[in-house]
């Protein structure tokens, strides 16, 4: 069976719930069975505007959502059976919308916005607010934007092209992006507002790595997956490689590891059941071949591998030797620090992720912020749900403070 047919088969067994669990389990809300009915009319265009317009990474969180966990874990076919796969449908139709798509530049007759950091959210707030008539200028530190996108999740579940694509929508609009800078050191904050940017968004991610704190962990043969992932042709591992962590980015560098022709093996704590990973991740690197040693938590790093402490419940512990050429460590990140340092009045909580209501105000005037560098490493799909909220209280705010200008300046005439 064709996948199209396979697809069409399925949009068929959908009950198109009038109370759709599916959609109440997707951090947007995604119109599911209003998608699958006209999935279903071949009306794909129709169906991948409404996709698009709810969430603009829609063709992105297709392919890296935890599915299991949202809409697919929740569907009422999966109670008895199989759960409807949308995320496949989503997947074709938010593509061929996102390839299709054609955006002419707008009036640009509102305020200036600066968007620091050209990650998931960044990008949300940049493509919401340029369409609304703000001039928006995306300051990334790299060279292309994307963030986690580009440098975080491999070629193999998100293919670049894709974030190419909304790279040309942003720039067709007319956004600007000013690649390789990093707001701090030279930009402040505070130099933007002096230019005269009426808002601006902070939505840096967190690309600080977590370290283990064990002796060794400055040796040449120790690598943070989040460096590893944004070029990993560049390292050089070795024939066994060891990644110590149980997220999805641990999943990322074994599996990442594994493609580069060396012998993956994830080492974690606590069992299989414990790890924070998704079940696909999971159930993927052991399809692709990695090997798992649970139970066994790190000591030190030698420049032959890792002593490892083995803590079986119900067993002593004792402490073994496992060999490895490199050793990835992958137990989550922290924001840096470059904003922050150079600029005033802008608060961070004590894991350095900044303060923020929950609509998205920072404790520095006109300055908003979402996704990971206030709630740390979230998905992309509550990233955008997130900016799209922060999106609206930006507006609002710059309506009001041009309100107020417009109102103390007639008031000024009036008085002369």
């Amino acid at each position: 069976m064709s996948q199209n047919a396979f697809l069409m088969e399925e949009a068929n067994r959908c009950l198109l719930c009038k109370n759709p669990r599916c959609s109440k389990h997707c951090p947007v809300n995604t119109s599911i069975p209003e998608v699958i009915e006209l999935y279903k009319q071949g009306e794909l265009k129709k169906a991948g505007e409404i996709l698009f317009e709810n969430n603009p990474l829609s063709a992105i969180c297709a392919l890296v959502c935890e599915h299991e966990k949202q809409c697919e874990g929740n569907c009422i076919r999966g109670v008895k059976g199989i759960p409807i796969p949308f995320y496949k449908m989503e997947e074709e139709i938010s593509l061929k919308y996102l390839e299709e798509l054609h955006f002419e530049k707008g009036a640009e007759d509102k305020d200036r916005i600066a968007v620091i950091g050209g990650g998931p959210a960044g990008i949300t707030i940049a493509l919401l607010m340029q369409r609304r008539g703000y001039k928006v200028t995306i300051f990334e530190s790299r060279n292309r934007i994307g963030g986690v996108l580009r440098y975080g999740i491999p070629e193999y579940r998100l293919p670049k092209y894709i974030i190419d694509l909304l790279e040309k929508h942003l720039l067709d609009l007319g956004v600007k992006i000013r690649p390789n800078i990093l707001i701090g050191p030279v930009l402040s904050l505070d130099k933007l507002f002096e230019d005269g940017y009426a808002a601006a968004f902070i939505g840096t991610g967190v690309w600080n790595p977590r370290t283990l704190g064990i002796k060794g962990e400055s040796f040449g043969n120790v690598h943070f997956a989040i460096d590893y992932l944004k070029s990993p042709e560049t390292y050089h591992l070795g024939e066994n490689v060891a990644i110590i962590g149980a997220g999805n980015v641990a999943m990322d560098a074994a599996r990442t590891a594994k493609r580069s022709g060396s012998r993956a093996t994830i080492i974690y704590r606590k069992g299989m059941e414990n790890m924070t990973a998704s079940k696909k991740e999971i159930a993927e690197a052991e399809e692709d071949g990695v090997e798992f040693l649970l139970h066994h938590s790190p000591v030190e790093i030698t420049d032959d591998g890792i002593i490892l402490k083995k803590q079986e419940e119900g067993q002593p512990e004792e402490e073994v030797f496992f060999k490895a050429d490199s050793i990835i460590v992958a137990i989550s990140q922290n924001p840096r620090a470059n904003i922050v340092s150079n600029t005033t009045d802008l608060d961070t909580n004590n894991l350095g992720l900044l303060l923020t209501d929950e609509k998205g105000h920072t404790t520095k005037e006109g300055t908003f912020a979402s996704g990971d560098v206030v709630t740390g490493a979230k998905t992309v799909v509550e990233a955008v749900h997130q900016a799209k909220i922060v999106a609206e209280e930006m507006e609002a705010y710059c309506e009001a403070k041009k309100n107020l200008k417009e109102m103390t300046e007639s008031a000024e005439e009036s008085a002369s």
